[in-house]
């Protein structure tokens, strides 16, 4: 068995139940809460689940493009001069916001949905395979982490 035929770790009902929600809240607003402007920023990436663990994985996002990259927290503003950058391009799509990845990299694609705390909840797909998934919170210095959102109405 390969770790992509493998389920990922537990919690991968509940990450499936989150990503519904975030769909369900998404279809009745007013407005669609995930679009690629929203995303403009520096974003770490925590894992939840599957088979490769993230350490040190943030994405860098901007108009519309972006880099997946991997550097330790105390390194990353020193810009390293051999830190591993993999571009994407964002594209809308229904209920949710596709990374997809270029070059020698396009069989990867992530998915991502606005959850209700403004992170983002993701799955990262291989072929069309979902491999793992993930959550994207913005880095302390973000300057328009989110821009635009409006979220659900509160009662």
């Amino acid at each position: 068995m390969s770790l992509i035929d493998r389920e990922p770790r537990s919690g991968s009902r509940e990450y499936e139940e989150r990503w519904e929600r975030a769909g369900a809240r998404d279809a009745e607003g007013q407005q669609s809460l995930s679009v690629v402007g929203n995303l403009d920023g520096d974003w770490r990436v925590e894992w939840l689940s599957g088979p490769v663990p993230m350490p040190f994985v943030w994405k860098r996002i901007r108009a519309g493009r972006g880099t997946t990259r991997v550097s330790p927290t105390s390194l990353r503003n020193r810009g390293l001069p051999f830190e591993p950058k993999l571009p994407f391009r964002l594209e809308q799509r229904e209920g949710y916001v596709a990374l997809i990845y270029r070059g020698p990299l396009s069989l990867l694609v992530d998915e991502l949905r606005l959850e209700d705390d403004r992170s983002w909840l993701g799955r990262a797909n291989a072929a069309g395979v979902r491999y793992a998934w993930f959550r994207m919170v913005p880095v302390e210095n973000n300057t328009k982490p989110a821009r635009g959102i409006r979220g659900p109405e509160r009662r």
